[in-house]
């Protein structure tokens, strides 16, 4: 390895770091990205971009089985699991390759191994085949170390039976019954991958409610959604226990009303959650803050230790791809001194659930607006009132938008139903602008499009909806 001297290393080559690394590069440093394993970290290899290969797998067969409705006909329609999971592996396969052009068009270095944390400015390589490599120098590190599935005492996987994500996006079978014990965003998407494809599916939630962070609203139309898809939905309940047996799992489940029982089912799912990759990176030796398994960082990244900066699920919620390649970009450009900088607003960031049907959401709920001393102007549409809607045969949903009353600007916006994971940026755009419900109601959406129960959204919180 010739060179070892850098302006920045990036530790972790998700949608965080490799991003990063990208506008680095850009802003002219001599860029390096350390992977211990592939190009793309967990999101492309086994997050966000696999398991939306699923679930159009599953969107496709749901799709089959309503033929009639749209004048065809087919007959013994069924599907083969293997060829599911192995598109699914050849996306992120096509991606991971993806990534290794890119940083190859912007001539960053590649650095395969494992890294931590050496002094100020340097960092220790070891190789994948195990054996120390020459320590690399950088004036400035990032730290995008990401984050992995959370485990709790009598909860834990054994990759068989009880499984994580990772377990969960290549199975070997399609389990009869199928527990999975959370029902945030991981949970829920998995819940309705195996459910669809005709696994008898049960969710347990500990909270009040599933989709916890969603707006309330919306959590009870997506749990009567699954529950008339067939699902068994628990919340405020708790899996006390999973004990494994040859091929089938028992869970002892404490229910909402207090009472214990006994469950089976061949397979369990883990979403309770993840925890930062803290560990084993040399944070402890340099006396880098960690407080509840994640880094600490200021408004642009830094952590308080001169040079070394953090991003992504390394430091926290909300965890997602798109927050994590916006903090990278952030950071960069505050070490290279671009001038305008803002720190990252955690309400403009839209969140999205690829389940059926569809969630989405941005900025504060109706009950958090309100606890921040908001008076609120809240306008509803739904989508049995819009005509691309019944056309697509896709007339359950609700768009949700919640104004200041005051201000007349846009707070948040909730949506469930079908294609919300696309039209949610339409807010996001809203509220980067610090949009009003002005400008939004002199807006022109076209006909005939789902978008246009965005505009009817807006128009029904100020009394004036045209449609229902």
């Amino acid at each position: 390895m010739a060179d070892t001297a850098f302006d920045i290393v990036i530790i972790g080559s998700g949608p965080g770091g490799y991003v990063a690394a990208i506008r680095a590069a850009q802003l002219g440093m001599k860029t390096a990205i350390v992977e211990r394993d592939q190009l793309g970290g967990i999101c492309l290899n086994w997050g966000c971009i696999p398991t939306k290969a699923l679930l159009r797998s599953s969107e496709i067969f749901h799709l089959l089985h309503r033929l009639d409705e749209f004048g065809f006909s087919a007959k013994d329609i069924g599907f083969d699991l293997k060829k599911v999971v192995d598109r699914s592996r050849k996306v992120a396969g096509r991606l991971s390759n993806g990534v290794a052009y890119l940083m190859k068009k912007n001539k960053i270095t590649v650095l395969e191994g494992t890294a931590a944390l050496k002094g100020k400015g340097k960092i220790a390589l070891t190789g994948k085949d195990g054996k120390p490599q020459p320590d690399i120098e950088a004036k400035h590190i990032i730290l995008a170390t990401g984050a992995r599935a959370r485990t709790l005492p009598g909860l834990e996987a054994d990759g068989k039976l009880i499984w994580t994500y990772k377990e969960a996006m290549v199975p070997d079978v399609m389990p009869k019954s199928l527990l999975v014990i959370g029902s945030g965003a991981i949970g829920i998407e998995f819940a309705s991958f195996f459910h669809t494809l005709g696994a008898k599916t049960t969710v347990v939630e500990v909270l009040d409610r599933i989709l916890p962070v969603e707006d309330e609203e919306i959590s009870a139309l997506a749990r009567k959604a699954f529950t008339e898809q067939g699902m068994t939905i628990h919340s405020g309940a708790k899996v006390e226990a999973l004990k494994a047996g040859e091929n089938d799992v028992e869970a002892s489940v404490t229910l909402a009303d207090g009472k214990s029982e006994t469950m089976r089912f061949d397979r369990v799912i883990l979403a309770i959650g993840i925890t930062g990759n803290v560990e084993n990176i040399g944070l402890e030796e340099l006396g880098v803050k960690v407080e509840k398994g994640h880094a600490v960082i200021d408004d642009y990244c830094r952590t308080n230790v001169e040079g070394i900066y953090a991003i992504g699920d390394l430091v926290g919620p909300p965890w997602l791809a798109h927050k994590a390649s916006h903090e990278g970009v952030l950071c960069v450009e505050k070490i290279a001194g671009v001038e305008g900088l803002h720190p990252m607003d955690t309400k403009n960031i839209p969140g999205c659930t690829y389940c059926s049907p569809q969630i989405a959401s941005i900025g504060l709920t109706e009950a958090a607006a309100k606890e921040a001393g908001y008076e609120v102007k809240v306008g509803r549409f739904p989508y049995q009132g819009n005509g691309k809607a019944i056309a697509l045969g896709e007339p359950e949903g609700l768009i949700k938008t919640v104004f200041d009353a005051k201000t007349g600007a846009l707070l948040g916006a909730h949506m469930i139903g079908a294609e919300v994971t696309e039209l949610i940026q339409g807010y996001g755009i809203a509220k980067t602008l610090e949009t009003t419900e002005a400008e939004l109601i002199h807006t022109i959406f076209p006909h005939p499009t789902l978008s246009e129960m965005m505009h009817e959204s807006v128009l029904d919180a100020y009394g004036r909806v045209l449609h229902i």
